[in-house]
């Protein structure tokens, strides 16, 4: 029997796994009638602890194009979440009701506190903001449509870099293909959190640049990613008043742009594209959001193991790095799931060179006086 493989961050599937996932999506694409009852009498659940309009959508729509069923919440208070239920004991028992659960939490390591209990597969909807693995593989994909490659670019992005989970994700897994560049635009309060630039530091395929306006990089580029500042990550909203409106597209600012340039956004936008962009050929965040539903019906028939002649189980087993338990130490994060589940154990994942990160969350784990 197969190991539960879970889809937690972008990470989790090899490049070649990943190129297969969008050679299936191609095929769905091009005949989903094929599909029409791939998943049939396999039931999704979806525990969202959070808002959310396009991934749950987008996911339920996956699921019931492909033949299946849907159940779960889509406010916490509706459940037995709301009487305190814990993330352990509430996987356990929907493992017992469905056949692969997606979970979007608040708190940074909620998915993956879950995939540690679970007996069906776990995604990752999004954990506060740490990770968006499904969000990132639309991402991935539109950009190969478009740009017929996934190395070599230069890759703007711009906004709430510091809380924006789909930014983080995005440079994580684009930092896998060679000669990727990046030019991080952001005001200094938004800028990429330096465990981010590490990991691209490390990936040793990477560059990067960090700018404060879309000016200073639009002429170079060959995708802008635009994000949202995200007012539910500020606990104070005069911070968020002061930085709401720092990078705004425009169509001045388009005619600065190569013409092959194109311009993404996870959605939902607030003010930072100007309407009128909507009518450049550039703009293809709107098709970004359709290819999701197609992607995420690629990646349940994958972990499902449903994929039929097209894709046989081909499991790549990604070389993880050496996971720790212990117990006298903590993450230093305070959004980390550890500190809101007390039935958590905290786990570290040694690299390469020795820096420990939290399992959870992503964290460095800060050495203690007198350690080297």
């Amino acid at each position: 029997m197969l190991e539960v493989r879970h889809l937690i961050e972008p990470t989790d599937f090899s490049t070649q796994e990943l190129d297969d996932l969008f050679s299936l999506a191609d095929h769905v694409i091009q005949d989903p009638k094929r599909y029409g009852s791939q998943c049939k009498g396999k039931i999704l659940v979806t525990l969202f602890y959070e808002p959310s309009t396009r991934t749950r959508f987008s996911f339920e729509a996956a699921m019931m194009r492909l033949g299946g069923n849907i159940l779960g919440f889509s406010d916490p208070d509706s459940s037995s979440v709301a009487k305190g239920e814990s993330i352990p004991d509430t996987i356990r028992i929907v493992s017992g009701y469905a056949d692969i659960a997606v979970m979007r939490h608040p708190i940074e390591g909620g998915p993956k506190a879950a995939s540690l209990y679970s007996r069906i597969p776990v995604i990752n909807a999004g954990d506060g903001g740490h990770q968006h693995p499904t969000q990132t593989l639309t991402d991935l994909y539109t950009i190969r449509a478009k740009k017929g490659r996934l190395d070599h670019l230069t890759i703007g992005i711009c906004g709430d870099l510091k809380h924006g989970r789909t930014t983080h994700s995005l440079a994580m897994a684009m930092s896998r293909y060679p000669g990727n560049r990046y030019v991080l635009i952001s005001p200094e309060e938004l800028r990429m959190p330096s465990y981010i630039l590490e990991e691209l530091d490390r990936s040793g395929s990477a560059t990067y640049r960090q700018v404060k306006t879309i000016e200073e990089a639009i002429g170079q580029l060959d995708i802008l990613y635009m994000t949202r500042v995200q007012r539910e990550r500020f606990s104070d909203p005069k911070e968020y008043e002061r930085v709401k409106d720092a990078c705004i597209l425009t169509v001045e600012k388009m005619k600065a742009a190569p013409s092959d340039m194109i311009v993404l956004h996870p959605l939902p936008r607030v003010n930072e594209i100007e309407p009128e962009v909507d009518q450049d050929p550039r703009a293809c965040y709107f098709q970004q959001a359709e290819n999701g539903m197609y992607v995420r019906m690629a990646l349940l028939m994958t972990l499902l193991d449903e994929t039929g002649d097209f894709y046989k189980g081909k499991i790549v087993h990604v070389n993880r790095p050496m996971i720790s338990v212990v117990e006298t130490e903590i993450c230093q994060n305070p959004k980390c799931i550890t500190h809101y589940e007390a039935a958590l154990r905290q786990r570290f994942v040694t690299l390469s060179n020795g820096t420990r990160l939290c399992d959870y969350c992503g964290a460095v784990l800060e050495k203690s006086k007198g350690e080297k």
